[in-house]
């Protein structure tokens, strides 16, 4: 994401006197060329993308399943060419095995991420000279693609990737073999995939973009060849790219649609950049050939996380005033947009290099900008149940024990947690795997797991597995029952408890504390049982269990929970917990999801976060 070039700016600003016809093309074809129809904005709102190291580059290493929920989307970067001009793209985890890599995917996946493979970056030259080396490329990314479980691919090529060959001049029907064996790559992976299922964006940096509004590579004698050599594979690829997200960092000065320098850092700068892509543009000022507009759900704008990540650094104010003029139609005094006077509600969000910086810089840009655009778009209420755990089987068991696996199911917002039944009792799970203790030997039993969300939305039940308990050892002296059973601590939610442990003849191997139709199995003496009702009178027993099977006689205690804190009055910019209480005109509504509160979030307003009491 690092470009070097910026001298080639200088090259070609001799050029720049042509300014005064071109504003006149723009004009005419701004008014003639009608975007297409924008769709409505992506699930979820405004989308934030991050770039994930798979390597150190001092920014500091962080796991896949520890990135910032804030992020939408997670892209890996990068894989890399094994070999100078063959196509052959290869990728190995950084400082992971592969079982824990994918595991984390996937983990990501179930909270309902998405999960892209980036192919570039500033060390990584990927040039499809020939056919061979094109499908070489199809071949190897599909194999990443698959192995790996990602949900797409993102291109991000620098350098001399791509270029344009003298002559080739128009856009529309290019003939370079580097800009169309590219085309034909990405065609092909979106074919394999399936466009439903396959996320295909593109990282470019302004120089292969918005710099061919002014030169063309193909098409101008003194100028890079580079010049502009995105826009023929944006342009065969528009109806199969989800989005673009231009690198509006480490750039030399830009000429806009207003055919002025546009310096980057600035709101400014990222208003008229993104403003090209909403509007169109004729591509080397030439009016017979017009680069057609973009999708507003399309086009991101590429920040820096912090200065370290990048040239260009735009503070969150800054950022949040080139939203306020592309979302809302703030306009800015410097620049008015072209293509709507009003703004582009539809406008996709952003995307940073990178996530490993935000983590450095202590989240400010994932915790700040998803603030600002969740004030946006509230998060509708979600009523939609995660999806079935799939592939339910018995991966072990004793007299008394029964080891579980599945599937983990995915959720458009992100699973909780699992439940896993049997007869009259439920178990909660926050894994795909459990073991269930405290069974009966020589005995079946038929399990079923269902996945929860934060909303409390349920999934329907796995298969069933029916499982037999071995037959007992022989062992038929229970373990003696435990003593001085007693409240550590309680909450209006939770209560902790502990006890003296028992004996047994051979060996007491755990403990069950069951409440009404749920239990804990616990290996020690202690445990704390959360998600209870609020000033609500709890039984609790305890008892102990051996290798054989056996179960003690239980303690029994009582135990009532706290009366919830009183509710404060709702107020915006507050953070807010599991199971805390507000007021909202005259109404007591319980927290349901950890958030920090904004304006428009009022509870009335937002189910997915607030339950009315």
């Amino acid at each position: 994401m690092n470009f070097h070039g910026s001298p080639l700016y200088a090259r070609l600003r001799p050029r720049l006197l042509l300014g005064l016809i071109a504003s006149l093309i723009v004009s005419l074809f701004s008014a003639l060329a009608s975007p297409l129809p924008s769709a409505a904005a992506p699930a979820g709102g405004y989308k934030i993308v991050g770039y994930w190291h798979n390597f150190d580059n001092g920014s500091g290493f962080i796991r896949l399943r520890d990135v910032s929920p804030d992020f939408d989307v997670i892209n890996v970067s990068f894989a890399e060419p094994t070999s100078g001009g063959g196509g052959v793209i290869g990728f190995t985890p950084y400082n992971y095995t592969e079982a824990d890599f994918k595991a984390d995917v996937a983990y990501l996946q179930s909270k309902g991420k998405k999960v892209v493979i980036s192919i570039g970056g500033a060390n990584g030259q990927v040039q499809l000279a020939t056919t061979a080396a094109r499908d070489a490329f199809v071949s190897s990314v599909t194999s990443i693609i698959e192995k790996y479980g990602f949900d797409g691919l993102d291109v991000d090529f620098e350098g001399h990737s791509l270029y344009l060959n003298a002559g080739d001049s128009d856009f529309r029907h290019p003939t370079t073999p580097v800009i169309v064996n590219l085309i034909d790559a990405l065609k092909s992976l979106n074919s394999h995939f399936g466009t439903d299922k396959f996320i295909l964006t593109m990282a470019p940096e302004t120089f292969f973009v918005q710099l061919g509004y002014s030169f063309y590579g193909g098409s101008c004698i003194s100028c890079d060849s580079r010049a502009g050599a995105y826009l023929p594979v944006i342009y065969a690829t528009r109806d199969i790219l989800d989005w673009l997200q231009v690198q509006n960092y480490n750039s030399g000065p830009i000429i806009g649609l207003d055919d002025q320098y546009h310096t980057m850092g600035s709101a400014d700068f990222h208003v008229a950049m993104a403003d090209m892509l909403l509007t169109g543009f004729p591509v080397n000022k030439n009016a017979n050939l017009f680069f057609p507009p973009l999708r507003q759900e399309q086009v991101l704008l590429g920040l820096p996380a912090n200065a370290n990540a990048g040239g260009g650094f735009t503070p969150v104010a800054e950022v949040h005033k080139a939203l306020d003029a592309l979302v809302k139609g703030q306009q800015l005094g410097s620049y008015k947009t072209r293509g709507s006077a009003t703004g582009y509600p539809n406008f996709g969000g952003l995307m940073t290099w990178s996530i490993n910086w935000d983590k450095f810089n202590q989240f400010e840009f994932s915790t700040k900008h998803r603030a600002y655009l969740n004030a946006l778009n509230p998060p509708a209420p979600d009523t939609q149940p995660p999806t079935a755990p799939a592939n339910l089987v018995a991966t072990g068991k004793t007299a008394t024990s029964v080891s579980l696996s599945w599937n983990a199911s995915t959720d458009n917002v992100g699973v909780t947690g699992y439940t896993v039944a049997y007869g009259s009792t439920q178990v909660s799970v926050t894994g795909t795997s459990t073991t269930i203790q405290g069974l009966k030997p020589n005995t079946s039993y038929t399990f079923s797991v269902t996945a929860k969300d934060a909303a409390g939305n349920v999934s329907p039940a796995s298969n069933p597995v029916t499982v037999k308990t071995d037959e007992s050892s022989g062992d038929t002296q229970a373990p003696t029952a435990p003593t001085q059973l007693s409240v550590v601590s309680k909450s209006a939610t939770s209560v902790t408890l502990s006890w003296a442990a028992s004996t047994d003849n051979v060996g007491v191997t755990g403990y069950t504390v069951a409440y009404g139709s749920s239990q804990v199995n616990v290996t020690g003496t202690s445990a704390s049982v959360e998600g209870l009702k609020p000033n609500t009178s709890y039984t609790f027993s305890v008892t102990a269990r051996d290798a054989a099977g056996n179960v003690s006689p239980a303690a029994v205690i009582t135990v009532t929970t706290d009366a919830p804190s009183g509710a404060q009055p709702w107020a915006p910019g507050t953070a807010y917990k599991i199971g805390d209480e507000v007021t909202y005109a005259g109404k007591t509504y319980v927290c349901r999801q950890n958030h920090t509160s904004l304006q428009g979030w009022e509870p009335p307003n937002v189910a997915a976060l607030w339950q009315l009491k």
